[in-house]
């Protein structure tokens, strides 16, 4: 039985136009339209992968 703590993430921009690499992390994160949401382990790699990308998702 996990206890791990979860985060949500939406994403709110599209990653067009964005560098190639924030693209991959956006769907490194399970997200593919704008406003799809994730929920997701809050780990510091996610929470890390969330920071970089920070501009075009809300943390819910």
């Amino acid at each position: 039985m996990s206890t791990a703590k979860k985060v949500t993430v939406q994403l709110v921009r599209s990653p067009i136009g964005c560098k190639a690499d924030h693209r991959d992390t956006v769907r490194g994160l399970g997200l593919r339209k704008v406003n799809s949401t994730r929920e997701l382990e809050d780990t510091p790699a996610v929470r890390g992968m969330i920071n970089k990308i920070s501009y075009l998702v809300k943390v819910l």
